[in-house]
């Protein structure tokens, strides 16, 4: 992934920045989008194996799993709020202050959740309250880390610049499903009652590099250029007026690239949570089941930058359209492989699943969800925008489908329903969504 990043950087060694410099950009953005992941998939993945028998252990196994799901979507409801706090001050005051602040409540938040004693009333509650503080905080990181990129690179790399903040997410999701799958390995009471404990807790040592990387990069060019010209319009007395309002002022564009991000979200939230559940209902271990996750991750991880840099060249519409249509027509037969029993075909699902279909969709998403909004407003609006997404994308969606699946006893007809249909949707908003490559983003 390193010689990824240095890829970048080469190609923007004609700005002004210097190569490092950027090279510390785009690194602070991965792992940014990989601290999260990681702690997405912690969560996700111990709401299907872990906390349902530990924290809901008075009801059904399959509607412990539904009520563990209901705390995860409580993050999801949160998110946008942080979208516009964090926008808001990311848009006046700057980028790099409210990253540094979000990844430090992110990443404690993560850490707190190991501490949480099984305790059913309590425990769950302190869920509630954990899962909340992080949803905000990570409501304010995407957004910012997406834009830094995007505003410290030229035009004909913006795209795999800003892909950078999608594409930690695979290596996050990959550490987080590697550390889960690992501890998974002890007896089962000793997994439940402190193992799963372990990869919360360890979190603590991502957020370490992390800040450290965050704490050396510069504020964006493009940000400092527009606060220069906000201050010749104050010394004018010319009102400023809010980000919020200013990307309100626009809500076509919201609601668009709302709609255009949820179907990659719907890809990510199914195959993350209900792929894995399916795939250990059918035969497989929770080991087997989590390591052929992992595995698909590790290969996204590469394939993100990768569709991102043939955006560059192609479009970001015809590529994320691409893999809209296509996961309609594959979503049916990946879920087969997934059921089979057989470890190999479930990995070659994933496979399918991840590095392919969510990729092409995620790979160009922080590009053009970015170049859809004003510098003054960019931060608030693309935070915005991708947390509405997430939310309709991936909130409910364990919660509503997991209700599916325990309604239908095991089966997965209605899943891949809700997949199809998620999908379409995103599919007929890009096709007539404005191309946005290329677009004057210093303004």
């Amino acid at each position: 992934m390193t010689t990824t990043i240095a890829a970048v950087t080469e190609q923007t060694g004609a700005t002004t920045r210097p190569g490092s410099e950027l090279r510390r950009v785009v690194l602070s953005s991965y792992l940014g989008s990989t601290i999260e992941m990681y702690d997405f998939i912690l969560y996700a993945t111990a709401s299907t194996v872990v906390f349902g028998p530990v924290f809901f252990a008075g009801l059904p196994a399959l509607w412990g799993t539904v009520a563990s799901y209901a705390l995860f979507a409580i993050g999801y409801v949160a998110r946008p709020l942080g979208g516009v706090v964090f926008g808001h001050f990311g848009d006046r005051i700057g980028r790099k202050r409210m990253l540094l602040l979000a990844m430090l409540v992110m990443g404690l938040a993560s850490f707190a959740v190991g501490l949480v004693p099984a305790v059913p009333t309590w425990g769950a509650l302190m869920l509630v309250v954990l899962r909340a503080v992080q949803g905000i905080a990570i409501g304010g990181e995407w957004g910012g880390a997406a834009l830094m990129s995007l505003e410290h690179s030229p035009v004909k790399s913006r795209g795999l610049a800003a892909s950078f903040a999608n594409a930690g997410g695979p290596a996050g999701a990959f550490l987080g499903t590697v550390a889960l799958a690992l501890v998974a390995l002890l007896p089962k009471d000793d997994f439940l009652s402190w193992g799963w404990r372990v990869p919360f807790l360890a979190s603590i040592l991502l957020l370490a590099v992390g800040l450290y990387v965050r704490s050396s990069v510069s504020e964006s060019p493009v940000f400092q250029e527009a606060m220069a010209r906000a201050e010749r319009a104050k010394a004018e007395k010319q009102k400023l007026e809010l980000p919020i309002l200013e990307v309100l002022k626009r809500p076509g564009t919201l609601v668009a690239v709302a709609l255009v991000g949820m179907g990659a979200f719907v890809i990510q939230a199914l195959f993350s949570t209900m792929g894995i559940t399916i795939a250990v209902k059918s035969g497989v271990s929770e080991s087997q089941g989590l390591w052929a996750f992992a595995i698909s991750q590790a290969v996204a991880a590469f394939t993100i930058p990768l569709f991102a840099a043939i955006s560059d060249r192609v479009g970001r519409r015809p590529v994320m359209l691409t893999g809209l249509v296509a996961t309609a027509v594959l979503g049916f037969p990946v879920f087969h492989l997934m059921a089979s029993g057989s470890w190999p075909q479930v990995i070659l699902g994933f496979l399918i699943a991840c590095p392919v279909l969510q990729s092409l969709t995620y790979g160009p998403l922080a590009a053009f969800l970015t170049e859809n909004f004003s510098t003054t407003s960019r931060y608030t609006g693309a935070s915005l925008g991708y947390q509405l997404a997430s939310l309709l994308g991936a909130g409910f969606t364990p919660l509503i489908t997991s209700s599916i699946f325990a309604a239908q006893h095991g089966s997965y007809a209605g899943v891949g329903l809700f997949l199809v249909g998620g999908v379409l949707v995103s599919a007929a908003v890009v096709a007539f969504a404005r191309e946005t490559r290329g677009a004057d983003i210093v303004c």
